[in-house]
């Protein structure tokens, strides 16, 4: 990126991240941490894509496996493997991805719409790609691919 672009008032930040061979980003300020893998509790009836829990500084936090969530063979969670905290709304959540490789600063315009190709649960997640240097990243859409979790009843 240019050094204006960095400092437009109309850029954002993004943090891209590899799943695989494929790169995506969300917005920084969604953002909390990033932190290595720790192994995590699993939880009885979660999802497929739902590691279990684990203790963040005395807070319980729930992992998601971004690549299961996506579609994609979920990985064997090694030391080289981070957890971005994330947080939508009032829910904090960990996502489990095989790095983090970059903090982009893009304009609206450099966001181009998810191609009519994808399908439907794709369009769900990707709120559109940015080609960039050569890369090919999709920005992902949090409050999509965060689940529903259901209080539980007393």
């Amino acid at each position: 990126m240019t050094e204006t672009a960095r400092h437009d008032p109309l850029s954002r930040e993004l943090i891209a991240f590899c799943i695989g061979a494929q790169e995506f980003c969300v917005d920084i300020m969604s953002v909390r941490e990033i932190r290595g893998w720790t192994p995590a509790t699993v939880l009885p009836k979660a999802p497929p894509f739902v590691r279990g829990v684990i203790n963040l500084r005395g807070a319980v936090l729930p992992i998601v496996d971004l690549a299961a969530r996506l579609g994609f063979a979920p990985p064997e969670p090694t030391v080289r493997h981070v957890i971005m905290v994330v947080q939508v709304d009032d829910r904090v959540v960990g996502l489990l991805v095989d790095a983090v490789s970059d903090i982009l600063s893009v304009t609206d315009d450099a966001i181009q719409p998810t191609p009519d190709v994808a399908s439907e649960l794709a369009r769900a997640f990707v709120r559109g790609v940015l080609a960039i240097e050569g890369r090919m990243i999709s920005l992902i859409a949090l409050d999509s691919v965060l689940p529903a979790f259901e209080p539980i009843a007393a």
